[in-house]
C-alpha cells in the first residue's frame, strides 16, 4: 500500500511509513486538494452570473447552451484557478499543511521578503 491510496486526513498529522519519496507526495496532494476547492468556489460564485445570460437567438446557442453552460462555468473556474486564481489556495495550502503539522513551502513573495530585511 503506497501513500496516495490512503484518504488524507486534515485533522490527524501525516505519519508516513515510508520516507523519501512517497512522504513528498502529501504536500502536493494537499496542492492539488486547495486548488480543487478554490476551482469549487469560484464555479459556485461565477455560476450565476452565468444563468443570468440569455440563450435566445441569433447569438445565444438556444437550449444546447443551457444544458453545457454548467460544464463551460465549471472549465472556467478550474483554468482559473490553475493559473493562480485568486488566492484562496495559496491560504487553504498554508492553513492544511499547518493542520498537518508540517511547514507549508514559502510563497514566492516570501523570499523577497528576506532579502529585503537583510
Amino acid at each position: 500500500m503506497d501513500l496516495l491510496s490512503l484518504p488524507l486526513d486534515v485533522l490527524n498529522p501525516v505519519r508516513s511509513p515510508v520516507a523519501g519519496a512517497a512522504a513528498a507526495v502529501v504536500p502536493e496532494r494537499i496542492k492539488k486538494v486547495a486548488q480543487d476547492f478554490e476551482a469549487a468556489f469560484l464555479s459556485a460564485i461565477l455560476q450565476p452570473m452565468f444563468n443570468s445570460l440569455s440563450t435566445d437567438a441569433p447569438f445565444g446557442g438556444g437550449s444546447g447552451e443551457a444544458a453545457f453552460k454548467s460544464f463551460m462555468v465549471d472549465a472556467i473556474a478550474k483554468q482559473t484557478a490553475k493559473r493562480g486564481g485568486v488566492g484562496l489556495s495559496d491560504a487553504v495550502t498554508r492553513e492544511l499543511m499547518r493542520m498537518q503539522g508540517a511547514e507549508a513551502a514559502p510563497t514566492p513573495a516570501a523570499p523577497a521578503a528576506e532579502e529585503a530585511k537583510a
